[in-house]
């Protein structure tokens, strides 16, 4: 869904992004925390390179449930709406419509932004017409800042923690989609390299954020 070099990998692509090929795990199929099993990590090993987000132990507030309406992220020029998301019969998260070059699509099973867990947005890298939302969303920086205004009248405000880009044939699913004890998120999108034979992008970029404040909108 996302990648660098935006006029370089629009003028590659001819046809829309194509759904998320992972589903995630049970542990995100609800917003209330799953108690680890003895000898399991609470939170999922991260990859070399991750910044690990603040722990919700150490005082890290968490907002109640309220669905997202709009997100902003003035470093790379996105502001826009929500669509809600769902898993497919066969367990996959579905994409946001593909028409709409700026909508990002929430994960409803799961967590909401703000709420503790790890609240799931996926939006498009472009179009058959062009650049969609999340073009640019792998030239972020940890420190960047992400705001999602909610239901309830709150703006969740998240900072970046890393940015990563994973293979779609070695998509750490536990590490993405596991719950969490503190409110993260994850903004996802394509990226790699675009296979013209299998009409698809062969990496996804992973934008990993903690809930860094909240306030009225």
């Amino acid at each position: 869904m996302v990648g660098l070099g935006l006029v370089l990998i629009h003028q590659s692509v001819d046809n829309s992004m194509t759904p998320l090929k992972y589903p995630p795990p049970a542990a995100v199929a609800s917003h209330r925390p799953t108690p680890a099993t003895p000898g399991t990590p609470a939170t999922p090993t991260a990859s070399p390179g991750a910044v690990a987000a603040p722990d919700a132990a150490a005082g890290e507030k968490a907002l109640s449930r309220s669905e997202p309406t709009r997100i902003s992220i003035p470093d790379i020029g996105v502001d826009a709406p929500f669509t809600k998301l769902s898993l497919d019969a066969t367990g996959h998260l579905g994409a946001p419509p593909a028409g709409d070059a700026n909508l990002v699509g929430w994960f409803q099973g799961g967590a909401s932004p703000g709420e503790r867990g790890a609240a799931i947005v996926a939006g498009h890298l472009d179009t058959k017409t062009g650049p969609a939302v999340f073009a640019g969303l792998g030239q972020l920086t940890p420190g960047a800042l992400v705001d999602i205004t909610r239901a309830d009248g709150t703006v969740a405000r998240f900072k970046v923690d890393s940015v990563e880009t994973f293979s779609k044939a070695d998509f750490p699913d536990d590490q993405v989609y596991a719950d969490t004890s503190a409110p993260e998120l994850r903004l996802i999108t394509c990226g790699g390299t675009y296979d013209r034979a299998r009409q698809d992008y062969q990496a996804n970029v992973v934008v990993f954020a903690h809930l860094d404040s909240d306030t009225p909108a």
